[in-house]
């Protein structure tokens, strides 16, 4: 006998405990029931103002929803949510890849429910540009928050979108305010091309990073730093909190450069660690102190009313595009152009001419 026959018997599988056979029916019929059963509007819009966390996760689906089926529907739940809404505050929180934003997150939110805050995490995951698929795993990385009352946590695909903010984004904000969050977080997917799109829709917007990674006063990050409001140096901790002290210094002298902000708000630097909890409260602090600052001077209403605007514009924008490439005449002919333009039979702008005027024709 060769030896691989000697050892087939190791590598086979050996038979184990079945699992028990399961026999509630009554449960299974129950869930199948509940699943088919697709609520009214005027169901949804109820548990969301009574704060059921189911009515508002299927609401924040339709929303999110690229059926046309569903936009009539999402449109009446957000315009009767509408009125509840605006009583929170909003904070965007972005940072490069691995500087620690969903331990941090975890640790500020439970911070915050401990307060009495009501706290709602609107977590952006990036897209494959590939499968277009997204992970969505941000309550596996927040084990405590994801069990807490008062906490609640959607994890939603970027899509498309450049500044790392979710399509709908704005509007799923509407829905976790009438539910009664009165504290509603914004994670990006990270410092990419744009952040412009996070800070047009929070009053607050915290940029985190780590020290010792050689970007602390490089010119390329100015623009992600004009836009923050406070610049907090996370994982200082153990061997790391005179690394992270190093940063603090570094960065505070960076931000005297900048031109001040319309606000008059000088942003500060601090450091914490998610994992000992260490700076955290300070952090809270900082922000509100930025809220009372604000709201005495008229310019928090005064943002919130320049956003209304920007994201009526945005709207306008994705709803042109969106019928540009929905009309009939502008499919049948996509294929055809684009063909032409891959092999130099017509250039990209006279192309682009073409299909704009044949879109014309359909008015």
């Amino acid at each position: 006998m060769s030896d691989f026959n000697k050892q087939a018997g190791s590598l086979t599988e050996k038979a184990g405990i079945s699992p028990p056979e399961i026999t509630n029916v009554s449960a299974i019929n129950q869930i199948k029931n509940k699943r088919r059963h697709k609520p009214s509007a005027e169901e949804l819009i109820s548990g969301i103002l009574l704060g059921n966390r189911t009515a508002l996760s299927r609401a924040i689906t339709l929303v999110e929803s690229t059926n046309p089926e569903h936009t009539e529907k999402a449109e009446e739940i957000i315009k009767s949510c509408l009125p509840h809404a605006n009583k929170s505050i909003r904070i965007g929180i972005t940072g490069v890849p691995g500087v620690g934003k969903s331990t941090f997150i975890e640790a500020f939110g439970t911070y915050l429910t401990q307060a009495g805050k009501k706290v709602a995490v609107l977590a952006v995951d990036p897209s494959s540009t590939i499968s277009h698929g997204s992970i969505l795993g941000d309550k596996t990385r927040m084990e405590e928050l994801v069990k807490d009352e008062n906490a609640f946590i959607r994890p939603s695909a970027s899509g498309e979108n450049l500044g790392g903010v979710a399509r709908k984004t704005r509007e799923t904000i509407i829905l976790c305010e009438a539910a009664g969050f009165d504290t509603i977080i914004i994670e990006t997917v990270g410092v990419g091309q744009s952040e412009t799109a996070v800070h047009s829709m929070v009053d607050f917007f915290l940029l985190l990073k780590i020290s010792g990674a050689g970007d602390e006063l490089q010119g390329i990050k100015r623009g992600i730093m004009e836009m923050a409001d406070a610049i907090v140096i996370n994982k200082a901790d153990g061997d790391n909190i005179k690394k992270a002290n190093q940063a603090k210094l570094e960065f505070n002298r960076a931000l005297h450069l900048f031109p001040p902000k319309k606000s008059n708000w000088q942003p500060k630097v601090t450091t914490c660690s998610a994992i000992t909890k260490d700076g955290i409260s300070d952090i809270w602090n900082t922000i509100s102190d930025y809220f009372e600052m604000t709201k005495e001077s008229g310019f928090f209403q005064e943002k919130r009313n320049e956003q209304n605007h920007f994201w009526m514009m945005e709207t306008i924008n994705e709803q042109l595009k969106s019928n540009f490439y929905n009309q009939p005449g502008i499919i049948a002919q996509m294929e055809q152009i684009k063909k032409a333009v891959q092999n130099d039979e017509i250039s990209p702008f006279a192309a682009a001419q073409f299909l704009l005027n044949e879109y014309k024709k359909g008015f």
